[in-house]
């Protein structure tokens, strides 16, 4: 018996890019893994043009990287790249954070509320893929309430380019425990509406995800050593 289902016609292309983004998230494709299409096709019963299709979005997520003449492999990102990214990512989260301290609505914090919930219970089952997609969608959800679009287009190229390890570099126990700290002291200076200590632990917290991801290229690399 097939352990992976085929894919529905229905909503082929949506179907393709989030079971394979789950397969990068998750682990079972690795940064730097060349993406062989014969096999992925056969996994889940496709063609080609649906999958090379979908491999197009995630390329444009920055998960992928597509060479001519050399197909698709899952990105990863350069040491220097992490030294000068995520500096300015940790300013833009901080000025997200303050704002939103300033817009912040009780509907608005209970739904920050309720995803946040939502994260620690994947966190404490050991969750990684719905965690990582909960985490991320809170760091969004704070610039949504920003409400600076100038701000949040900055923040969204960026994201392009440090996404690949940002949500899938796995973190140890110790740094995945110290995430979910930093998102408790997140939420507790959101309710007291407190904007320069989300400032300052959206900051640190960018600080410990550039650390995190330094370990992860580090053991990369050992890995393929």
């Amino acid at each position: 018996m097939n352990e992976h289902p085929l894919i529905a016609r229905r909503s082929l292309s949506t179907e393709l890019v989030e079971r394979l983004r789950d397969m990068i998230v998750d682990g079972s494709l690795r940064a730097g893994d060349k993406i062989s299409e014969p096999d992925l096709c056969d996994r889940f019963g496709v063609s080609r043009t649906p999958l090379r299709e979908a491999l197009k979005v995630l390329a444009a997520e920055g998960l992928v990287q597509l060479t001519p003449n050399r197909g698709a492999t899952v990105a990863r990102i350069a040491p220097e790249a992490v030294e000068e990214l995520f500096p300015i990512m940790g300013m833009l989260e901080a000025l997200a954070g303050e704002l939103a301290c300033e817009r912040l609505t009780p509907p608005a914090l209970k739904r920050l509320e309720t995803m946040h919930a939502t994260m620690v219970r994947h966190w404490q089952a050991d969750e990684w893929v719905p965690y990582s997609r909960l985490n991320r969608a809170i760091h969004e959800a704070i610039f949504d309430i920003a409400g600076n679009a100038t701000l949040s287009a900055l923040y969204q190229t960026l994201m392009v380019r440090i996404h690949a390890v940002r949500f899938v570099a796995r973190k140890s126990a110790e740094r995945w425990a110290e995430a979910v700290d930093d998102h408790e002291r997140m939420m507790a200076a959101l309710r007291a509406r407190d904007a320069a200590a989300l400032s300052r632990i959206m900051r640190e917290h960018l600080q410990h995800k550039a650390d995190m991801v330094r370990e992860a290229l580090a053991q990369l690399d050992s890995t393929r050593n």
